[in-house]
């Protein structure tokens, strides 16, 4: 998969060079390309902000050096996301449905957000990651980048996504390693007898119980 990821920071996305997407990115199964929207800004100090029209609090990134900057990494196959407390709440459905596309390009606003003529030259899924308000796009990019890549094929062992949260439709069990004994606090003796199927049940079992719990939600669901 290609990811461009469209910023007014760069720098921000050094986290995407560690650990599990860093590897991805070595093995090929990911591509991250970093364009500084200020790159097309045809103003002599690279201005991309302006005063909205009609007044208010804030400024708006100008159109056109975003417009200009989704150009240059356009495809026919590309899917444009931006992030924003307007969009669907990203879930995990959504992270496997983007992992099986070709090309995703991630606009990251800032400020009070962009000119809204933007949706209107680009068909864009907006996503949100919660219900608050961020400075800017790039942390929730890096939210989604990091969820989308999991489910990208030969990121991660099969069966470390098959049992994480929500792949099953709920939380996932607790989980527990050495020492067995901490603080006089022992690890359940099930994980410890070495009988497979009692711990197959024990942890489908913990696993109802953390959601109803935590998350009753996602068993109505």
């Amino acid at each position: 998969m290609k990811i461009d990821i469209l910023t007014l920071f760069p720098k921000a996305f050094s986290y995407l060079d560690c650990s599990i997407l860093k590897r991805a990115q070595e093995k090929k199964l990911v591509e991250v390309n970093l364009t500084n929207i200020r790159d097309f800004s045809k103003d002599k100090h690279k201005k991309c902000d302006d005063y909205p029209f009609g007044g208010g609090a804030g400024m708006l990134m100008m159109i056109q050096p975003l417009y200009d900057a989704i150009k240059s990494v356009k495809k026919r196959n590309s899917t444009l996301i931006f992030p924003s407390p307007k969009g669907k709440v990203f879930d995990h459905h959504d992270a496997q449905e983007l992992a099986k596309k070709k090309h995703l390009i991630f606009i990251c606003g800032h400020y009070e957000g962009v000119d809204e003529r933007l949706f209107e030259l680009f068909d864009i899924k907006q996503f949100s990651i919660g219900d608050y308000v961020l400075t800017g796009g790039e942390l929730p990019s890096m939210v989604m980048i990091d969820s989308i890549s999991r489910q990208i094929e030969g990121v991660l062992a099969k069966d470390s996504l098959s049992e994480e949260s929500f792949a099953s439709g709920g939380l996932e069990y607790p989980q527990y390693t050495r020492p067995a004994v901490f603080k006089k606090k022992a690890v359940p003796q099930v994980l410890l007898s070495g009988n497979h199927q009692e711990i197959a049940s024990w942890r489908k079992q913990q696993a109802y119980n953390e959601t109803a719990e935590k998350r009753p939600d996602l068993l109505k669901k």
